[in-house]
């Protein structure tokens, strides 16, 4: 595509108490607060320059929760990462495996629910998938 183009790099998760959710991402995955008020946070992603916002729920909270969404984040060090978690009190829906896809994922929840994939694809992200 010639011309502008846009970069993903920033998410708003809505959720139904920031408190909770901010201590998950801060606290247990690694993210820099930027800003905190009531209703609302700011966090920097632990690497690169993406931020996350986590918006207390409203009616667009409540019509977003209707699709559900999936974040992934990308780790050189899947296992490592995923034993930290687990020492510092986290529960893995899934630990580790190698998908189908060639990707291996590990799954978790947040506090509200979302459903986080941690994972390690290098440069089979930009790869068809094998058949």
């Amino acid at each position: 595509m010639a011309g502008p183009r846009a970069a993903l790099n920033h998410v708003i998760i809505y959720v139904r108490k920031v408190g909770p959710a901010l201590r998950f991402y801060r606290d247990r995955l690694g993210f820099q607060e930027i800003e905190s008020m009531p209703g609302y946070a700011r966090l920097k992603g632990p690497r690169g320059s993406a931020t996350l916002a986590l918006h207390a729920s409203d009616e667009r909270g409540r019509q977003a929760g209707r699709r559900p969404v999936v974040l992934y984040f990308e780790t050189a060090d899947l296992r490592a990462l995923c034993r930290s978690l687990v020492r510092n009190g986290v529960h893995l829906d899934q630990p580790p495996k190698r998908m189908p896809w060639g990707w291996e994922h590990a799954y978790l929840r947040d506090p509200d629910g979302h459903r986080i994939s941690l994972y390690r694809a290098g440069r089979r992200r930009f790869r068809p998938t094998p058949r």
